[in-house]
């Protein structure tokens, strides 16, 4: 699977973790920064991400802040991103299940990196259901 990644200044240290972390599991990483602490802002680095998962539908994207609602709410704008923040892998898990969502959020001050762990394997290991949820899923483009 390819990933497209970014944060803001807050997310700096999990973002390098998930990478390397996803990296290790054979997956293919893009990397949209920031790369260092210096104070940015959130929405310029959710929006470069969803533009790129939506250019490339084989794609999903990870978006990490300090608490990961700001990155939600600025990946939501975009018509065809379902971000989901999720605190834990059952979130994950209903968010690609029920929700067909392509964009994870969450945010370093939230969560520990062992949580963090367990997020991502479950939002690799389930994809969407179909079914009854297809129809809830068009409504959201509405």
């Amino acid at each position: 699977m390819k990933f497209f990644i970014a944060t803001d200044h807050a997310g700096i240290e999990l973002k390098n973790y998930v990478a390397e972390l996803l990296k290790q599991k054979g997956h293919e990483i893009v990397d949209l920064g920031p790369y260092t602490t210096d104070r940015v802002d959130y929405p310029d680095y959710a929006h470069k991400l969803c533009i790129s998962v939506l250019e490339d539908s084989q794609t999903q994207g990870i978006l990490i802040c300090g608490s990961g609602i700001g990155m939600s709410m600025a990946a939501n704008r975009h018509k065809g991103i379902r971000a989901a923040l999720c605190h834990d892998a059952y979130t994950a898990t209903v968010a690609r299940a029920h929700n067909d969502a392509n964009v994870l959020c969450f945010g370093e001050r939230i969560i520990g990196k062992g949580v963090t762990e367990s997020i991502l394997d479950a939002w690799i290991d389930r994809s969407f259901d179909g079914g009854r949820h297809t129809a809830r899923v068009i409504k959201i483009e509405l």
